[in-house]
C-alpha cells in the first residue's frame, strides 16, 4: 500500500535548495507563536462580535414587538408587504471590534428625572414585559426599555434616565448603536482569563422603537460576551482539527528536514564508509534530496571515480615500474654474481663483457628514473596563468634539433593568434613527436596548424608505418612500448600529454591510412574555457 505512494512521492517531488528547506523550517518556528497569538485574538473577536450579533436579534425582535403594541400604530396588513423590493432585507453587520472599538467606563446608576415616563410607552412596556422577562431568561441578557426621552420604563433603573449616554442618544436619533463598557461587576474566576480581553467587557446595544416614522421609544439589551476560555471549550473539536493540522504541518517539515538532509547525508556517509573499505559503491543521490546533497553526491561519486581511477593507475603503474626495473635489475646481479664467482678465472674479453652489460644496465636504468621524475613533473604540473605564446620560435626550434636524416615540413599559416602553452613544453612535445617517427622509420613529416573554436589544432603526420589498431589504444599508457629491444621506456607520449594537459591541452592519434598523425588541441591565448 505504501510503496506506490512513496514511488509517486519520489516522482513528483519538488527539487529544492537546502537554504530553502531551513528557510522555511525557521520562518514556521518564528510565526508559529504569531500565528498562536493571532488565532486567539480572531478568535476572540468573533466570539464578541458573536455577541453583538445575539443581542442585535434579540433588540430587534423586540422593537419590533414593542412597535406593534404601540397605541395607534397602523395594524399589519401582509398585502403592503413587498419582499421582492431591492434593499428589503437589510442584515446588520457587527460593528464591535476589540482591536480598534473604544472601550467607554461602565454605564453610570440611571440619573434621577423630573417628569414620568411616556403614559404609551408605559402601556407598552405592561405588554412587552412578560417577552422581555422570558427573553433575559434564555439569553442571560439585561434588556430596558426607555421612552423617547430616555427614561426607564421597564427594566433595571425604573424611573430613572439615560438619555445622556451616547448609545441612547444615537437610538433616540433613529440610528442602532452598540458600545463596549467596562464591567465594574466582573471578578476573574480562573488564573489564566488575564489572557482574555474581553472578560472585563460588557457589550451595549441601543435600538430605537419606531412608530409613524417617529422614534418612540428604546430597546437597550447588553450582555458580557462569551467568555475565550468557555468559547475554546465549546469549540474545542474544531480547535483540536486545527492543533491536529498544525502538527502535522510541523511533522511534514520534519520529514521534508529528513528526507532533505538528514536522511541522504546518512547514507552517503554510509556509503562513504563502504567505498573506503571497497565494499560497495555510491548509490544514486535520492529524489527527495536538496538539491545541494544532490550536487554533493553527484560531486562525490566523481571524486569516487577519480579516486578509483588513480588508484588502479597508481596500481598499474607500480607493477610497471617494478617490470621495468626488474629487467636491468636482474642482469645486474646475475653478472655481478657470476663476476665474484668466476671473475679470476674468466679471460679479459669476456670480463669486459659482462662489465658491459652492468653498465649498459645501469645506464638504462638511470634513463628511467630521469623519464619517471619527468613523468611526475608532468602530472604534478599546474597552468601557468596569462600565457600567450607563438607558436612559429617553439616550434623552429625543435625542428632545427631534428634528426639530419628527417625532412619535415613546416606549414604555418599567416595570423595564427598566441596560445596559452609553456614554449618549453611545446618544443618537448613536437621533439617527442618527431624523434617517435624518426625511429618508427619515416623519413619526413608535415606539421600544419589551423584555428577551429577557440583552439589552435596542430596536426603533425609521417609517411611512416604508423601505429597498429592494436596499439593504438595503449600508445599513451605509461610504460608502452613497440621498441623495448631498442631501449625504449614507453614514456614520452605519457609525458607529452601530462605537460599538456596542465594547460588545458590535448594531445590525440588520430586514425589514417598512411603513416602516423598526431593532433595537438592548444587554446587560444585569452579565450574562456570550454565548459
Amino acid at each position: 500500500m505504501t510503496s506506490p505512494l512513496r514511488a509517486w512521492v519520489r516522482a513528483h517531488w519538488p527539487a529544492m535548495r537546502l537554504r530553502t528547506i531551513l528557510l522555511a523550517v525557521l520562518l514556521f518556528a518564528a510565526v508559529l507563536p504569531g500565528i498562536s497569538a493571532i488565532f486567539l485574538r480572531v478568535y476572540e473577536n468573533t466570539l464578541v462580535r458573536q455577541t453583538e450579533a445575539e443581542l442585535v436579534a434579540q433588540a430587534a425582535t423586540l422593537a419590533a414587538a414593542a412597535e406593534s403594541f404601540w397605541p395607534g400604530a397602523p395594524a399589519f396588513d401582509p398585502a403592503t408587504v413587498r419582499r421582492d423590493t431591492p434593499g428589503y432585507y437589510r442584515p446588520e453587520p457587527a460593528t464591535i471590534d476589540l482591536g480598534s472599538t473604544p472601550v467607554l467606563p461602565a454605564r453610570p446608576p440611571a440619573r434621577a428625572v423630573g417628569h414620568p415616563a411616556d403614559p404609551e410607552a408605559v402601556a407598552v412596556a405592561a405588554r412587552l414585559a412578560p417577552v422581555m422577562e422570558r427573553t433575559s431568561q434564555t439569553t442571560l441578557a439585561s434588556i430596558i426599555f426607555l421612552d423617547r426621552s430616555g427614561v426607564v420604563v421597564e427594566g433595571f433603573g425604573e424611573g430613572g434616565g439615560w438619555g445622556d449616554l451616547p448609545e441612547i442618544r444615537a437610538a433616540l436619533a433613529g440610528r442602532p448603536e452598540t458600545v463596549l463598557r467596562r464591567n465594574d461587576s466582573y471578578h476573574p474566576r480562573y488564573s489564566l482569563e488575564w489572557l482574555s480581553r474581553a472578560s472585563a467587557l460588557r457589550i451595549h446595544h441601543a435600538r430605537p422603537v419606531v412608530v409613524g416614522r417617529q422614534v418612540k421609544g428604546v430597546i437597550l439589551t447588553s450582555r458580557s460576551p462569551r467568555a475565550l476560555f468557555k468559547g475554546l471549550y465549546q469549540d474545542r473539536i474544531k480547535i483540536g482539527l486545527g492543533v491536529v493540522g498544525t502538527l502535522g504541518l510541523i511533522g511534514l517539515l520534519a520529514v521534508l528536514v529528513s528526507r532533505g538532509i538528514a536522511r541522504p547525508i546518512e547514507a552517503l556517509s554510509r556509503a562513504a564508509r563502504d567505498v573506503t573499505s571497497g565494499a560497495g559503491s555510491l548509490p544514486p543521490p535520492p529524489a527527495t534530496a536538496a538539491v545541494e546533497i544532490r550536487t554533493l553526491y553527484e560531486d562525490f561519486g566523481r571524486m569516487a571515480e577519480a579516486v578509483e581511477r588513480r588508484s588502479r593507475y597508481l596500481r598499474d603503474f607500480a607493477a610497471a615500474v617494478s617490470h621495468e626495473f626488474k629487467t636491468p635489475l636482474a642482469g645486474i646481479q646475475g653478472a655481478v654474481e657470476l663476476l665474484q664467482d668466476h671473475g679470476d678465472g674468466m679471460e679479459p674479453g669476456q670480463r669486459r663483457r659482462f662489465l658491459d652489460n652492468i653498465a649498459a644496465d645501469g645506464r638504462r636504468l638511470s634513463a628511467l628514473v630521469t623519464r619517471l621524475l619527468d613523468l611526475a613533473r608532468a602530472d604534478m604540473a599546474r597552468p601557468e596563468a596569462g600565457l600567450a605564446v607563438d607558436l612559429r620560435p617553439a616550434l623552429r626550434k625543435a625542428v632545427d634539433a631534428r634528426a639530419p636524416d628527417l625532412k619535415v615540413d613546416l606549414v604555418l599559416p599567416e595570423g595564427l593568434p598566441p596560445v596559452a602553452a609553456p614554449a618549453a613544453t611545446l618544443e618537448m612535445v613536437v621533439s617527442t613527436l618527431l624523434e617517435n617517427s624518426r625511429q618508427a622509420g619515416a623519413s619526413t613529416v608535415r606539421i600544419e596548424a589551423g584555428e577551429v573554436d577557440g583552439l589552435v589544432m596542430l596536426t603533425v603526420s609521417d609517411d611512416g608505418p604508423g601505429v597498429a589498431s592494436a596499439d593504438a589504444r595503449r600508445i599513451f599508457e605509461p610504460f608502452f612500448t613497440t621498441r623495448r629491444g631498442e631501449g625504449g621506456a614507453g614514456l614520452g607520449l605519457s609525458i607529452a600529454r601530462a605537460l599538456l594537459a596542465a594547460n588545458k591541452a590535448t594531445l590525440d592519434l588520430r586514425p589514417s591510412e598512411s603513416g602516423a598523425v598526431f593532433e595537438l588541441g592548444l587554446p587560444v591565448a585569452g579565450a574562456a574555457p570550454a565548459a
